[in-house]
């Protein structure tokens, strides 16, 4: 199709996307949250050749590009899904009252890396205009494939600014990211010292149980990670999955795939008592940019960390705080990250001093009833999401102004 010189393609694999133009064009997008590894080509080609996100699991995959001559304007992956697992924004309420009105809910589309509730761009794109035209290709292609809806999960700035453009409604939720102050910590008991002391006292009896327990953690980064630690941590990650009833939705292929094409995005930590490995938790790094020919630079790039996986072959008290929170956020300090992105949910993670952030997705129905309702109902649950953002902040870790902050300089055990 063309529209005002635009090329628009609708392509069914990967493999048809060409990996250094994508790639480049991701970089092009903000650096606060373009650069995160989950919307590069290695790693969504990884999705759909691994298995995990195929037809067989309720994702089928379109990729749309818009070109002008030889110039990649614009790109997204768009997931044609019969289910909503993965996905992280709830709209289950939605799928049922459509069912319960003699209409089909599935198939509907999605634009969001799969099984990824981490907030960063969605819509690739060289300007605003580009970007907004892109939004409007995907109603359309929607309303023209008789889908039911269009939903952008965890959406950048960039991309909410032209889904409110082209008319799609907006829903908020909220996330627990820690971020560093100018300069850093000088290290993890600093940082405890910026916190109020009863979570300062929580933050190190916790670490003491784990300690007290014989565990001790190391770390690897990128192609340190031996091929038996990938081997082990999978073991781990399916085991989270069954004892919680499900299967695991990405197979040991997928992060084999992570492990030979993108090593460098990935940092994993290994619990273990007497030599041998008990909990393993593995994190996504933005170690890198990517230059305008599409490859990997690891000298340009805003650093940020974002809680993944984890698992344990043992119950140790206080195992998951340490392996999930506080070495991440200690490798972050000593690192020079600026940002720990914690993951989907969890009104605990504020006690290990990730604060409320509120994220977007948007969202598009086809059947104009269903729409006016599902507005009304975002409208009603935006102003519960202001309200509970505002008893969150209430109940900030940090030392309040008043408190004595000389303490911020020293290091006292309590």
């Amino acid at each position: 199709m063309a529209e005002n010189d635009y090329v628009i393609r609708v392509l069914d694999s990967p493999g048809q996307v060409d990996a250094g133009e994508w790639n480049a064009l991701l970089a092009l997008q903000d650096p606060a949250s373009g650069l995160n590894p989950f919307m590069r080509h290695e790693y969504l080609s990884a999705m759909s050749e691994s298995g995990s996100a195929t037809p067989a699991t309720g994702w089928t995959v379109r990729f749309f590009t818009l070109s002008h001559g030889n110039d990649l304007m614009a790109a997204c992956a768009l997931y044609l899904k019969d289910h909503s697992y993965g996905e992280y924004v709830f709209d289950h309420a939605w799928a049922n009252a459509y069912h319960q009105h003699g209409l089909a809910y599935y198939p509907k589309a999605l634009v969001a890396p799969p099984f990824t509730p981490v907030p960063g761009p969605r819509l690739l794109a060289r300007d605003a205009a580009s970007r907004t035209l892109l939004v409007k290709v995907l109603v359309a292609w929607c309303s023209e494939e008789k889908l039911s809806s269009l939903h952008l999960l965890f959406a950048s700035d960039a991309d909410v600014a032209a889904c409110e453009e082209a008319g799609l409604m907006l829903r908020h939720n909220v996330q627990f990211h820690w971020t560093g102050p100018p300069g850093g910590y000088r290290d993890f008991d600093a940082f405890l010292m910026s916190l109020s002391q009863d979570k300062r006292k929580k933050i190190r009896q916790e670490r003491r149980k784990v300690r007290e327990a014989g565990v001790r953690f190391r770390w690897s980064l990128g192609k340190d990670i031996s091929p038996g630690d990938w081997d082990f941590f999978y073991s781990c990650y399916e085991r989270t999955y069954y004892e919680h009833g499900n299967a695991p939705y990405l197979s040991r292929d997928f992060f084999q795939r992570m492990q030979d094409s993108m090593p460098e995005n990935w940092l994993l930590f290994v619990g273990e008592r007497d030599g041998t490995p008990i909990a393993t938790s593995l994190i996504a790094v933005c170690a890198g940019g990517i230059r305008a020919t599409g490859q990997f630079d690891s000298a340009n790039s805003a650093k940020v960390a974002y809680g993944r996986y984890w698992g344990a072959t043992e119950r140790v008290d206080c195992l998951h705080f340490e392996a999930c929170y506080y070495q991440p956020l200690q490798w972050c300090m000593e690192h020079g990250y600026q940002r720990f992105e914690g993951g989907a949910q969890g009104e605990h993670k504020m006690a290990r001093a990730l604060l409320p952030v509120k994220t977007t997705s948007a969202h598009w129905l086809a059947h104009p009833a269903f729409a006016d309702a599902v507005e009304r109902f975002l409208a009603r649950e935006g102003e519960g999401i202001e309200g509970y953002m505002e008893a969150l902040e209430r109940r900030n870790p940090f030392r309040q102004s008043g408190e004595d902050q000389q303490a911020l300089l020293a290091i006292t055990p309590e």
